[in-house]
């Protein structure tokens, strides 16, 4: 990545001062607060991070969960996933590192125009500020704030648990069969390679009901995995009381009411993610 100064991350927020007021630049891309600069818009530019992942995957009743999907989509199965991610090395934070959870189900977008099969995030907790940001702000991920617990190792055991102020809520435990090699390596390898998903970017009026916008974007997003191993998984759910969680409790609750027909999958991989932030797109 070469030298790293304040230019690194947002070129433009020097390099643009001049004596006059603060103006929009056009080839310029901007988060709140604008007036600080941007950074040019690169449609070279991915954003990479390493990551474990631990994915669940279980059948539940198709009327349950259909009420969490908007009526623009098709719930292709009644299924959902629930994958908790540990990220490190992330370029665009420097090295850093977050946590996040993503609860999702299967879809396919049916519009006038586009015609898209993804994977549609119902909720994703994450455990730092900026992604949560970037990723509302930008692509209408559902991001919201909780405590989650790097990956506890004790071979071939593997868990987690996602909180908020001290109140667990869901905890996740993994028991790892041996390492996947050879085909079934490869299978895998040709199964994360599309992790694309679609975000509904809704941005409600100012003093009124409704919306000022409400548009769904395709997030294209991939893994190149280099190791893999699938096992048995289980979840544990525990719905928290309106003070324990007062703007949240009702998206544990509604989750927490998904009844788990059976277990479909349960895996876990070790790789670099891909994000291609510049080439989502809004579908039509």
């Amino acid at each position: 990545m070469g030298e790293i100064n304040d230019k690194t991350f947002y070129p433009c927020s020097r390099n643009s001062w001049t004596n006059t007021m603060f103006r929009l630049q056009k080839d310029t891309t901007y988060m709140m607060p604008a007036h600080f600069g941007g950074y040019p818009f690169d449609t070279s530019y991915q954003a990479q991070q390493r990551a474990t992942m631990l994915a669940m995957t279980f059948e539940t009743e198709r009327a349950e969960l259909e009420r969490y999907i908007p009526e623009e989509f098709e719930l292709l199965a009644p299924e959902v996933q629930i994958a908790f991610n540990q990220l490190t090395e992330i370029n665009w934070l420097a090295g850093g590192h977050y946590n996040l959870v993503n609860v999702s189900a299967p879809v396919r977008f049916n519009g006038k125009k586009d015609h898209v099969d993804s994977a549609y995030p119902l909720v994703i907790w994450e455990n730092r500020t900026a992604p949560i940001l970037t990723g509302r702000e930008q692509t209408g991920v559902p991001k919201i704030f909780a405590d989650i617990e790097d990956l506890h190792v004790f071979r071939p055991q593997y868990s987690t648990s996602v909180s908020y102020e001290g109140n667990t809520f869901l905890s996740m435990h993994f028991e790892a069969q041996p390492p996947m090699t050879g085909d079934e390596l490869e299978q895998a390898k040709r199964q994360f390679r599309q992790l694309d998903l679609i975000g509904w970017r809704y941005i409600p009026k100012v003093g009124a009901p409704g919306a000022d916008l409400s548009q769904f974007i395709l997030f294209p997003q991939w893994m190149e995995v280099e190791k893999a191993s699938e096992g048995k998984g289980t979840l544990t759910w525990t719905e928290l009381a309106v003070m324990q969680n007062p703007r949240q409790y009702q998206i544990i609750k509604a989750l927490a009411a998904l009844p788990v027909k059976k277990m479909i999958r349960s895996a876990m991989a070790e790789g670099e993610v891909i994000l291609d932030t510049t080439q989502a797109r809004v579908l039509a």
